[in-house]
Formats: C-alpha cells, structure tokens, sequence
C-alpha cells in the first residue's frame, strides 16, 4: 500500500499545472524602473533632469572632441574668427554662430558646452567625496560611538567654524591653484565635513531600527552590519542633499572664476565667460546671459530634483 501511495504521490508531482506560473511578476529591468520613476515625477522636476541630462552629455562630448583633436561637429572654443575676418566681436544669435560671439569673437554655444565640463568635474568631486569619505566616516563614528566620535565630531565643528567660501578663496589665492584638478580637490576636501555630520545624524536614527538590532541579537559583526544595514540606508539622504551641494558647489566656483581665482583663461568656465562679457554690456548682453542662464538652469535643476528625492526619502523611511 505505500508502494501504491508514493507512485501516486509521484503522479500528482509530475503532473502538477505550472501554466499560472507565467503570471508571476518578473522584477523590473534597470530601464523599466527609470522610466516608471521618470513618468511618477512632477513635470518641473521632469524638465530638470532633462536639462541635468543635457549638460552631462554636452561635457564628456566635449572631452570626446578635444581627445579626438576638434574633430566632432563643434566649433573650437578657442578660435577667434576676427583675425581672418570671418566674424565680428560680440555678434547676436546667427546661423553661424547659434548663441552669438563674445567679445573675441568666438562662439558662445561651443564656450558654455566646454565650461560645464569644469562645472561637472567640481560637482562630482564634491559629491564623491563626501559620498565616500564623509559617509563612510559619518556612519562610522555614528553606530560606534564613543571617544572616536567625540574626537571626530570636535574636530569638524573647528574645521566649519571657519566659512568655507572664505576658507576656500584663503587657499586659492595662497596656494595659487589654477587648474581643474586642484580645484576639484580643494572643493572636495572642504566639503567632507558636512556629509559626515548628515551621515552621522541618519545613522543615529536608522541605528535604532528593528532590523538592526535584530542584526546584533543574533550576532552579526558590527562592521558587516555598517555596511550591509546602516550605510545603504542612509544614502538616499546623502544623495538628496548632494543633489542641491552640487548645485551650490557649481555658484561657488562659478564665483571664484568670476573673480579669476578658478580655472586659468582662455579655458572656457561659465564665470569666466560672464567676467569678460560685462565689459561690453552696454554694446550687448548676450555674453553674460547665456552662461548666466546655463547656470541659474543648472543649481535650480539640482535643486528641484534634490527636494523631489529628499521627499521621497521621507516617504521611504517613514515606512521603515
């Protein structure tokens, strides 16, 4: 009779119906999920993406061109028509030039897609390594504690004591830093404190969470509950509040260009551009409102979509 049984039992197995598996939810690719999220976001905040979008793709085209000797469809940002007569100084918009010229005649559209290379390079400086280094520090003195805490934190209350755009135009002009690597490295140490001050408050909170101490009730090391509870976590905060850094990242150096504590003419940075346009504002405004606009655009694009992921961050941990 178990014989009978088992060969029955063998039947059912094999001759199960696995047709309503077809209708399991398969988890949703990479692309499917931005474009659900894109579609899920308020039209301002879609058109600030887009412009986002929009500037990353003009500076590493922009990279692409130099790299492939000007031999992309983009004219050269350094050459000035008016020696050979080709153009006039400070032209309006025209089929030649698409946003005009400056004041040596060069093309401004070409100019401003090479300034936010410098623009993108600092923000991403900034946001890497406060991302990096300042959460990672942050979260760590955090869940730890202690005197590693309290030493940590006393010495970052010194550091922002001190103004940063003060202590930044200190080192500038001290140091003489004049290309866009030391600029982009300056920016980025001076902006680790901050994140790890956010990072160290989002720890404290999400340290007391159900999940967490469950990790440590039944054993889990403190360092692999750091890095596989805590810190992912608490990226999404950081990476709301770097969204609107960057953007204020990208006013600060467009101020130090401005003042010519930046990046070195006749390389093309969007302060640079307005500081050598408002000599002829009275002939033309043109040479300060393009990169004027692409910057107001750009910190006001970081800004929206950083209030739009810091809402949804709320949302987020509000249900955890």
């Amino acid at each position: 009779m178990l014989r009978f049984r088992r060969r029955a039992l063998v039947r059912e197995v094999t001759q199960t119906d696995y047709s309503d598996l077809s209708n399991v939810t398969q988890p949703k690719s990479a692309v499917r999920r931005f474009a659900t999220t894109f579609l899920g976001m308020p039209i301002v905040v879609k058109i600030a993406l887009i412009w986002l979008i929009f500037i990353v793709l003009a500076a590493f085209y922009t990279r692409l061109d130099r790299i492939l000797g000007q031999a992309l469809p983009l004219q050269d940002p350094f050459y000035q028509p008016f020696l050979f007569g080709e153009a006039k100084p400070v032209e309006g918009p025209s089929s030649a030039h698409f946003l005009g010229t400056d004041v040596l005649s060069r093309d401004n559209f070409s100019r401003l897609l090479h300034g936010s290379w410098v623009s993108l390079i600092v923000a991403m400086t900034v946001v890497t390594f406060g991302l990096v280094f300042g959460g990672t520090i942050g979260a760590f003195v955090g869940y730890t504690k202690g005197k590693v805490e309290t030493l940590t934190m006393a010495s970052l209350d010194v550091i922002l004591a001190f103004p940063p755009l003060v202590l930044l135009l200190a080192l500038v002009a001290v140091y003489k830093v004049r290309n866009l690597t030391m600029i982009a490295l300056v920016f980025g140490v001076l902006g680790i404190p901050t994140y790890v001050r956010i990072a160290r408050a989002s720890t404290l909170s999400v340290a007391s969470r159900e999940f967490v101490q469950a990790a440590e009730a039944i054993g889990t090391k403190r360092m692999t509950i750091l890095f596989r509870e805590i810190i992912p976590n608490i990226m999404p905060a950081l990476f709301a509040y770097a969204l609107i850094n960057a953007g204020f990242v990208i006013v600060v150096e467009g101020t130090l260009s401005y003042l010519g504590l930046s990046v070195q003419v006749p390389e093309p940075t969007w302060g640079n551009m307005i500081n050598e346009g408002r000599r002829d504002i009275r002939q033309t405004i043109f040479p300060i409102f393009w990169p004027g606009l692409f910057l107001t655009l750009s910190v006001v694009s970081l800004n929206l979509l950083g209030d739009w992921l810091q809402q949804r961050v709320s949302v987020r941990s509000s249900a955890l």
